[in-house]
Protein backbone atom coordinates (compact mmCIF):
# COMPACT_ATOMS: atom_id res chain seq x y z
CA UNK A 1 0.00 0.00 0.00
CA UNK A 2 1.20 3.42 -0.96
CA UNK A 3 2.78 5.58 2.24
CA UNK A 4 1.97 9.30 2.09
CA UNK A 5 4.39 11.14 3.84
CA UNK A 6 4.57 14.72 4.77
CA UNK A 7 3.70 17.58 2.31
CA UNK A 8 2.24 14.83 -0.07
CA UNK A 9 5.34 12.91 -0.98
CA UNK A 10 4.47 9.42 -1.66
CA UNK A 11 6.05 6.25 -1.82
CA UNK A 12 4.50 3.36 -3.51
CA UNK A 13 5.71 -0.28 -4.64
CA UNK A 14 6.23 -0.70 -8.99
CA UNK A 15 3.57 -3.19 -9.62
CA UNK A 16 1.11 -1.60 -6.97
CA UNK A 17 -2.58 -1.62 -7.98
CA UNK A 18 -4.41 -3.28 -10.94
CA UNK A 19 -2.40 -2.33 -14.55
CA UNK A 20 -3.95 -1.38 -17.24
CA UNK A 21 -3.45 -4.38 -19.98
CA UNK A 22 -3.57 -4.41 -23.57
CA UNK A 23 -2.13 -7.32 -25.86
CA UNK A 24 1.64 -8.25 -24.28
CA UNK A 25 1.75 -4.89 -22.47
CA UNK A 26 0.80 -4.44 -18.64
CA UNK A 27 0.81 -0.34 -17.14
CA UNK A 28 1.01 0.23 -13.47
CA UNK A 29 0.51 4.07 -12.95
CA UNK A 30 2.43 4.84 -9.54
CA UNK A 31 2.05 8.98 -9.62
CA UNK A 32 0.04 11.42 -11.73
CA UNK A 33 -2.59 14.09 -11.22
CA UNK A 34 -4.94 10.84 -9.74
CA UNK A 35 -2.08 10.61 -6.71
CA UNK A 36 -1.47 14.23 -6.55
CA UNK A 37 0.97 15.56 -8.75
CA UNK A 38 0.80 18.46 -10.35
CA UNK A 39 2.38 17.71 -14.00
CA UNK A 40 4.76 14.58 -13.75
CA UNK A 41 3.86 11.53 -13.91
CA UNK A 42 5.55 7.73 -13.05
CA UNK A 43 4.48 4.51 -14.89
CA UNK A 44 5.60 0.96 -14.85
CA UNK A 45 5.71 -0.13 -18.84
CA UNK A 46 5.89 -4.49 -18.93
CA UNK A 47 6.19 -5.79 -22.05
CA UNK A 48 5.94 -9.40 -22.36
CA UNK A 49 7.07 -11.72 -25.47
CA UNK A 50 6.67 -10.51 -28.84
CA UNK A 51 5.28 -7.26 -30.55
CA UNK A 52 3.88 -4.72 -28.13
CA UNK A 53 0.39 -2.28 -29.04
CA UNK A 54 1.13 1.04 -30.49
CA UNK A 55 1.62 3.68 -27.78
CA UNK A 56 1.23 7.36 -28.54
CA UNK A 57 2.92 9.98 -27.29
CA UNK A 58 0.84 13.03 -27.92
CA UNK A 59 1.60 16.56 -26.08
CA UNK A 60 4.07 15.45 -23.10
CA UNK A 61 7.68 15.09 -23.12
CA UNK A 62 8.48 11.55 -22.24
CA UNK A 63 11.31 9.61 -20.74
CA UNK A 64 11.80 5.60 -20.69
CA UNK A 65 14.59 3.51 -19.20
CA UNK A 66 15.24 -0.30 -19.45
CA UNK A 67 15.75 -1.62 -16.42
CA UNK A 68 18.30 -4.06 -16.22
CA UNK A 69 17.17 -6.46 -13.54
CA UNK A 70 13.44 -6.48 -12.76
CA UNK A 71 13.22 -5.73 -8.67
CA UNK A 72 12.57 -9.20 -7.02
CA UNK A 73 13.31 -11.36 -10.00
CA UNK A 74 16.74 -12.87 -11.04
CA UNK A 75 17.05 -12.59 -14.15
CA UNK A 76 18.13 -10.07 -16.86
CA UNK A 77 16.23 -7.85 -19.35
CA UNK A 78 16.61 -9.65 -22.83
CA UNK A 79 17.72 -7.46 -25.85
CA UNK A 80 14.70 -5.86 -27.60
CA UNK A 81 13.55 -4.03 -30.92
CA UNK A 82 12.00 -0.07 -30.19
CA UNK A 83 10.14 1.31 -33.58
CA UNK A 84 9.87 4.96 -32.86
CA UNK A 85 7.64 5.93 -35.42
CA UNK A 86 8.40 3.11 -37.83
CA UNK A 87 12.68 3.28 -37.33
CA UNK A 88 13.49 -0.18 -35.51
CA UNK A 89 16.30 0.77 -32.60
CA UNK A 90 17.81 -1.96 -30.98
CA UNK A 91 17.59 -1.39 -27.38
CA UNK A 92 19.53 -2.85 -23.94
CA UNK A 93 19.25 -2.31 -20.18
CA UNK A 94 20.17 0.93 -18.45
CA UNK A 95 19.27 2.71 -21.61
CA UNK A 96 17.42 6.14 -21.58
CA UNK A 97 15.34 7.01 -24.36
CA UNK A 98 13.57 10.48 -25.33
CA UNK A 99 9.88 10.20 -26.78
CA UNK A 100 9.26 13.19 -28.28
CA UNK A 101 5.53 15.19 -28.20
CA UNK A 102 3.55 13.51 -31.39
CA UNK A 103 5.42 10.37 -31.69
CA UNK A 104 4.77 6.69 -31.10
CA UNK A 105 6.63 3.30 -30.62
CA UNK A 106 6.04 -0.22 -30.17
CA UNK A 107 8.74 -2.77 -28.40
CA UNK A 108 9.20 -5.97 -29.98
CA UNK A 109 10.54 -8.03 -26.88
CA UNK A 110 12.81 -11.07 -28.54
CA UNK A 111 12.94 -13.34 -25.34
CA UNK A 112 11.07 -15.17 -23.12
CA UNK A 113 11.36 -12.77 -19.76
CA UNK A 114 9.66 -9.67 -20.08
CA UNK A 115 11.48 -6.25 -20.61
CA UNK A 116 10.35 -3.65 -17.86
CA UNK A 117 10.86 0.20 -18.75
CA UNK A 118 10.55 3.44 -16.14
CA UNK A 119 8.54 6.10 -17.73
CA UNK A 120 7.58 9.51 -16.71
CA UNK A 121 5.86 12.34 -18.69
CA UNK A 122 5.89 15.87 -18.65
CA UNK A 123 3.29 16.73 -18.79
CA UNK A 124 1.07 14.35 -18.11
CA UNK A 125 -1.61 13.43 -20.64
CA UNK A 126 -4.25 11.49 -21.62
CA UNK A 127 -2.37 8.17 -22.91
CA UNK A 128 -3.81 6.54 -25.51
CA UNK A 129 -3.01 2.60 -26.68
CA UNK A 130 -3.71 1.62 -29.82
CA UNK A 131 -3.45 -1.62 -31.61
CA UNK A 132 -2.73 -0.23 -34.93
CA UNK A 133 0.59 0.08 -36.98
CA UNK A 134 2.74 2.59 -35.90
CA UNK A 135 3.33 5.31 -38.65
CA UNK A 136 6.53 6.25 -40.55
CA UNK A 137 8.55 9.12 -39.90
CA UNK A 138 12.09 10.71 -40.51
CA UNK A 139 13.33 9.55 -37.45
CA UNK A 140 17.10 9.07 -37.74
CA UNK A 141 18.80 8.91 -35.19
CA UNK A 142 18.37 7.03 -32.03
CA UNK A 143 17.05 9.60 -29.22
CA UNK A 144 18.75 7.70 -26.17
CA UNK A 145 21.76 7.10 -24.64
CA UNK A 146 23.34 4.27 -22.51
CA UNK A 147 24.23 4.60 -19.17
CA UNK A 148 28.14 3.82 -19.55
CA UNK A 149 28.71 6.29 -22.21
CA UNK A 150 27.78 8.95 -19.66
CA UNK A 151 30.76 10.04 -16.92
CA UNK A 152 29.46 10.09 -13.52
CA UNK A 153 29.71 13.73 -12.40
CA UNK A 154 30.41 14.06 -8.34
CA UNK A 155 28.85 16.46 -6.17
CA UNK A 156 29.85 15.97 -2.47
CA UNK A 157 30.14 12.36 -1.51
CA UNK A 158 27.87 10.59 -4.46
CA UNK A 159 27.81 11.12 -8.24
CA UNK A 160 25.21 11.65 -10.79
CA UNK A 161 24.68 10.62 -14.88
CA UNK A 162 22.53 12.67 -16.76
CA UNK A 163 20.68 10.45 -19.68
CA UNK A 164 17.98 12.78 -21.20
CA UNK A 165 18.05 16.39 -21.35
CA UNK A 166 18.65 18.96 -24.15
CA UNK A 167 21.51 17.43 -25.81
CA UNK A 168 19.29 14.22 -26.84
CA UNK A 169 16.36 16.38 -27.70
CA UNK A 170 14.23 17.30 -24.71
CA UNK A 171 13.77 21.24 -22.87
CA UNK A 172 11.19 20.68 -20.93
CA UNK A 173 12.54 17.06 -19.02
CA UNK A 174 16.08 15.76 -17.23
CA UNK A 175 16.02 11.74 -16.72
CA UNK A 176 19.37 11.16 -14.79
CA UNK A 177 20.63 8.11 -12.29
CA UNK A 178 22.32 9.02 -9.30
CA UNK A 179 24.41 7.02 -6.35
CA UNK A 180 24.44 7.14 -2.71
CA UNK A 181 26.76 6.41 -0.15
CA UNK A 182 25.38 5.10 2.81
CA UNK A 183 24.98 7.63 5.48
CA UNK A 184 21.89 10.25 5.17
CA UNK A 185 22.41 13.43 3.75
CA UNK A 186 20.85 17.22 4.64
CA UNK A 187 17.69 17.65 3.89
CA UNK A 188 16.75 19.72 1.18
CA UNK A 189 14.36 21.07 -1.33
CA UNK A 190 14.55 21.67 -5.18
CA UNK A 191 11.88 24.04 -7.50
CA UNK A 192 11.01 21.31 -9.49
CA UNK A 193 8.64 18.07 -9.41
CA UNK A 194 10.38 15.22 -8.94
CA UNK A 195 9.90 11.08 -9.43
CA UNK A 196 12.37 8.55 -8.16
CA UNK A 197 12.83 5.29 -8.80
CA UNK A 198 15.09 3.01 -6.00
CA UNK A 199 17.21 0.90 -9.03
CA UNK A 200 19.05 -0.92 -5.99
CA UNK A 201 20.24 -0.78 -2.29
CA UNK A 202 18.15 -0.08 1.12
CA UNK A 203 16.93 3.04 2.61
CA UNK A 204 14.16 5.59 3.93
CA UNK A 205 12.77 8.64 2.10
CA UNK A 206 12.31 11.20 4.86
CA UNK A 207 9.65 14.13 3.73
CA UNK A 208 10.09 16.47 6.79
CA UNK A 209 9.99 14.37 10.01
CA UNK A 210 8.12 11.50 8.53
CA UNK A 211 9.98 8.62 6.62
CA UNK A 212 9.18 5.45 5.18
CA UNK A 213 11.40 2.17 4.30
CA UNK A 214 12.84 2.03 0.65
CA UNK A 215 14.35 -0.71 -1.91
CA UNK A 216 14.70 -1.77 -5.69
CA UNK A 217 11.48 -1.19 -7.00
CA UNK A 218 10.28 1.50 -4.93
CA UNK A 219 8.40 4.81 -6.81
CA UNK A 220 8.71 8.01 -4.97
CA UNK A 221 6.94 11.40 -5.53
CA UNK A 222 8.01 14.35 -4.44
CA UNK A 223 6.33 17.63 -4.88
CA UNK A 224 7.92 20.68 -5.52
CA UNK A 225 9.61 22.78 -2.46
CA UNK A 226 9.05 19.63 -0.34
CA UNK A 227 11.70 18.86 2.04
CA UNK A 228 13.43 15.91 2.04
CA UNK A 229 16.19 13.31 1.29
CA UNK A 230 16.79 9.99 1.03
CA UNK A 231 19.01 7.89 3.58
CA UNK A 232 21.27 4.81 2.71
CA UNK A 233 20.48 2.49 5.09
CA UNK A 234 22.98 -0.40 3.26
CA UNK A 235 26.43 -1.17 3.56
CA UNK A 236 26.57 -0.42 -0.49
CA UNK A 237 25.35 2.06 -2.93
CA UNK A 238 22.14 3.00 -3.28
CA UNK A 239 21.33 4.11 -6.81
CA UNK A 240 18.13 5.50 -8.45
CA UNK A 241 16.78 7.08 -11.84
CA UNK A 242 15.31 10.34 -11.10
CA UNK A 243 12.94 12.59 -13.55
CA UNK A 244 12.38 16.24 -12.86
CA UNK A 245 10.07 18.97 -14.77
CA UNK A 246 10.76 21.73 -15.42
CA UNK A 247 14.35 20.34 -16.54
CA UNK A 248 17.89 21.77 -14.74
CA UNK A 249 20.95 20.15 -13.39
CA UNK A 250 20.72 17.34 -10.37
CA UNK A 251 23.20 19.10 -8.64
CA UNK A 252 21.02 21.79 -8.00
CA UNK A 253 19.36 22.02 -4.33
CA UNK A 254 18.51 23.86 -1.73
CA UNK A 255 18.99 22.72 2.38
CA UNK A 256 16.45 23.24 4.63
Amino acid sequence: MAVLLAGGCRVSSMKEGTPAVSGSLKIWTQVGRATGAKAISLRILEFGPGTSPVIQNRESDEVLYCLEQIPGTPSLNEQCTMRLDGRAFEITSQTGIYLRPGKSMTVENHGQESVVFVSAQCPEPEVEVSSQEATRSTTAVFPGVKLSDRAAIPTADRWYRVLVDNEVGSEQVTQFVGSIPPGRAPDHFHQYEEVLFILRGEGRMWAGETNTPIGPGSCIYLPKGQIHCVENTGSDELRLLGVFYPAGSPSVRYEA
